[in-house]
């Protein structure tokens, strides 16, 4: 966007408006995540694929944006450079790689690579994204953030809701219209910027980051150090790790366990798998607000229970109480993903302010690669234990809740 363009937008921008950029921005950006999905039949009939084949696609997106938050989180590019730059240039990287999937005579091998290389594009936009929401908003970002994390719940059901509605396009189609979708995103941060609450490294080199060079000089070392020094940082991650063992393996099996609910598929039973999934959409902005009245830690430490409970009862129920099992999937979407923005929170408030960018790359990365293992597992034993499979996912949120414990003590001393 023209430097004139990007003047007069800002001197019009209060921050109200800058997060609902930001928070749309993020939506279109992360529309890159789940294109394939929404492309399945299409790139499964183009290199004939089974279905085990095309998840090894969609987990090189996994694979790549692991690496890449690794790879920001060790060059500490999250926080020595502006992150509306950072974000629009992975929006535009994102696209042009996404895009490439419809060339023609591309092997599968050359696909899953360029699938990897978005996924890259991806660490970009959505940890950077919440540092961008926490730069608009300041020191109360639950609600902000429960608002971002909610689209993406969104957009993770979007595919399923288009199947369950029959839609088909072009698979090209809708491979380049995440695409477009991805460069809007990446305009509408480039016009909003990083907002009010941007903390530079240091004042002498304010020049330096106003045109967008590399501002943080401190050493790696001394970064890790001033992480891993941080109580209050340590424990939101890990509850978030423990969060991310349950969240994805959730939502992976989801049309099983819809599916084995009827030995028919009625009609409108497809419409199941989309609403578990998305109710976790409402259950960020419920949690979001509840956020403001009793705090973050409150509100994930009641979803971290919910969910867990769920877990544990949910095989128990006899298979022929349908309504009670579709009820409690609902609540199991609801409460799965609520905390999620809580620990983004948190753990942006207990970074030091001029390495929050890193600090959430990082729990981003490890919490995707955990999500990985925990997909593999659950996946690897549903078939054969059916529901019971289920409680492998309870060992996440139990030691999450362990894991929290020095929040709440930090808060007693605190009040005392």
């Amino acid at each position: 966007m023209p430097p004139f363009a990007q003047a007069l937008l800002a001197r019009g921008l209060s921050p109200r408006v800058g997060l609902v950029l930001v928070v749309l921005a993020q939506c279109l950006g992360t529309s890159l995540w789940f294109s394939p999905a929404g492309a399945s039949g299409g790139l499964m009939a183009r290199w004939q694929l089974q279905s085990a084949d095309f998840a090894w696609l969609l987990a090189s997106t996994q694979l790549g944006f692991i690496a890449g938050t690794f790879l920001l989180a060790w060059t500490g590019v999250a926080d020595r450079w502006r992150a509306s730059r950072l974000f629009g240039l992975s929006c535009g990287l994102g696209a042009v790689a996404n895009a490439a999937l419809v060339w023609p005579d591309l092997s599968f091998a050359q696909a899953w690579w360029i699938r990897a290389g978005v996924g890259l594009c991806l660490a970009g936009i959505y940890p950077l994204g919440m540092k961008l929401v926490v730069q608009w908003v300041g020191g109360r970002p639950a609600l902000a953030l429960a608002w971002l994390v909610a689209m993406l719940t969104g957009g993770t059901a979007m595919p399923h809701a288009l199947r369950a509605y029959g839609v088909v396009w072009p698979w090209e189609h809708v491979l380049w219209g995440a695409s477009l979708l991805a460069l809007v995103g990446g305009a509408l941060v480039a016009a909003a910027g990083d907002g009010p609450f941007m903390v530079s490294n240091s004042n002498s080199n304010s020049n330096a980051t106003a045109k967008g060079r590399p501002s943080n000089t401190v050493p790696m070392k001394m970064r890790w150090r001033a992480l891993k020094e941080r109580p209050a940082l340590r424990a939101s991650a890990f509850g978030y790790f423990g969060h991310m063992w349950e969240l994805y393996a959730f939502w992976s099996v989801v049309p099983y366990l819809v599916s084995a609910l009827w030995t028919a598929s009625p009609p409108g039973s497809l419409w199941w798998v989309p609403g578990v999934i998305a109710a976790g959409a409402f259950g960020c902005l419920v949690g979001g607000y509840a956020a403001r009245r009793w705090g973050s830690a409150t509100v994930a430490f009641v979803a971290l229970v919910g969910s867990a409970s769920v877990c544990a009862i949910y095989p128990w129920i006899p298979t022929d109480w349908l309504s009670v099992r579709l009820a409690l999937l609902v609540l199991w979407g609801v409460l799965v993903v609520a905390d999620s923005p809580q620990f983004s929170a948190l753990s942006s408030q207990a970074a030091p302010p001029e390495l929050m960018g890193q600090a959430l790359v990082v729990q981003n990365g490890f919490g995707f690669l955990i999500s990985v293992v925990s997909i593999l597992v659950l996946g690897s034993w549903i078939s054969t234990w059916g529901d019971r499979a289920l409680w492998l996912l309870l060992p996440g949120p139990l030691l999450g809740l362990w894991a929290m414990r020095p929040l709440f003590q930090r808060a007693d001393a605190l009040g005392a």
